[in-house]
């Protein structure tokens, strides 16, 4: 069953457009590609019949889920729109954009998204990843070290930047 989650607020909408969006039900010649209002909200994906529609005919919580690029759910012309959320455990969604330049956005702001709302989360698994390749990341961490040391230099520079502020005319209100 899908989740049902409350209407986004308008304000909080991130992203939204029509995609078509690959419904479970296969018939005799594959699955069907659908047209929905798709909304993208801080913490959950929103679809509708369309854009008018009140209530969503589905929506569940972006939590856990990733979003990437596929180009094997359709043979023809628009296979380079299509993109999917997966979570392990929970149903992929599968979706094609009207472009492929509006597919990417979509990828991007969900990625963007998961790694700002979910950061916890999200890191972990990037570190998982980083393990693999620890021989090649092993000159960038000390990048990273140096790049630390230079900003914890900078609050100093402020410091003494504070001093400027009190030689200049009128600054006291004694010199009026």
């Amino acid at each position: 069953l899908e989740e049902i989650l409350p209407k986004p607020v308008q304000g909080n909408v991130l992203m939204q457009g029509y995609l078509e969006k690959r419904s479970r039900e296969h018939s005799f010649f594959g699955s069907e590609w659908q047209k929905r209002w798709c909304v993208l909200h801080r913490k959950a994906f929103y679809y509708y019949a369309n854009e008018k529609s009140k209530q969503p005919k589905g929506s569940f919580s972006i939590e856990h889920y990733s979003a990437r690029l596929v180009s094997h759910l359709r043979k023809d012309s628009r296979k380079k729109c299509c993109f999917e959320l997966t979570c392990p455990g929970k149903r992929t969604y599968e979706f094609t954009a009207p472009s492929p330049a509006e597919a990417e956005d979509w990828v991007d702001q969900i990625q963007f998204l998961l790694k700002g709302e979910f950061g916890p989360i999200q890191r972990e698994e990037e570190e998982e990843e980083e393990e693999l390749y620890n021989d090649v990341g092993s000159s960038d961490s000390m990048n990273t070290s140096h790049s630390t040391t230079l900003n914890q230099d900078e609050p100093n520079v402020e410091m003494e930047g504070d001093d400027i502020y009190e030689v200049l005319p009128g600054g006291h209100p004694k010199s009026e």
